[in-house]
């Protein structure tokens, strides 16, 4: 009879001890806010580049150019959304993000290239912050160099034109006045990875803005994000992008070489 005591006792011990450890439940994490992968000090060295409203950096013989300084038209693009057409406007040469309207991305497709990419912010100034002169440049449609009017606009570091958006800020401020031309001359090396999907080597990313070195081979950790931190996603060739971020940021003389 004590057998049989001990027994049930035992069993409703463990049944208890089970629906104990059934009803148990952890806190859910925070949920992500964009704020959290942000970083605002230290601000980056403002230098004064040099002018290159006039330095126009003619396309070598071995480029694809694929907005000319002659162009009317933006035959090398098309809307990031397949069921759009480009309405950026196009007139001499200069191509015009019309907000709304949707990011642009490239026909071709490449790996490792050299970039070279032209833009302006609008003269009139609206807005701050992220809010002033946005847009942005996709490595292979994934990766970002942002493009913004840092020009006496403070932002988070990792925010700011030339960073590697929400991973690298770049190592100094090289931001022309509104209205003038600033360039991007970006040497690209694309992620590997192996068979399996499984990661082989970060990308690499050079950058000089205007003439001035502020990204010297950095790593780029992942995909951009908004919110979130950057994530390894396999892939092979992709698109340059270019971002529609509501602002009428303007862009000229862009070519590039495969490497």
């Amino acid at each position: 009879m004590k057998r049989q005591v001990l027994c049930g006792m035992l069993c409703i011990g463990i049944c208890m001890n089970a629906q104990g450890q059934e009803e148990k439940k952890y806190p859910d994490p925070a949920p992500m806010q964009p704020e959290m992968s942000e970083f605002w000090t230290p601000q980056p060295k403002i230098v004064v580049p040099p002018d290159m409203d006039q330095a126009i950096v003619t396309p070598p013989s071995d480029a694809i150019v694929l907005l000319g300084l002659e162009a009317d038209n933006a035959d090398e693009w098309v809307n990031c959304d397949p069921n759009k057409t480009v309405e950026w406007g196009v007139e001499k040469g200069i191509m015009t993000v019309k907000p709304n309207s949707g990011s642009i991305r490239t026909k071709r497709e490449f790996g490792d290239f050299q970039l070279h990419v032209e833009w302006s912010a609008p003269t009139e100034i609206v807005g701050e912050s992220q809010g002033r002169g946005n847009s942005g440049v996709f490595m292979q449609g994934l990766y970002e160099v942002q493009i913004l009017d840092n020009y006496g606009n403070e932002t988070y570091a990792n925010g700011q034109a030339g960073s590697i958006y929400k991973q690298t800020p770049p190592l100094v401020n090289a931001c022309q006045k509104p209205g003038k031309w600033n360039t991007y001359d970006i040497i690209y090396t694309a992620p590997r990875f192996k068979e399996d999907g499984s990661l082989q080597s970060h990308g690499r990313i050079t950058v000089l803005h205007n003439g001035v070195l502020i990204q010297n081979n950095t790593m780029i950790l992942g995909t951009t994000e908004f919110i979130g931190f950057p994530r390894i996603v396999a892939h092979g060739k992709g698109p340059i992008i270019l971002q529609d971020h509501l602002n009428p940021v303007r862009f000229r003389n862009i070519w590039i070489r495969e490497l």
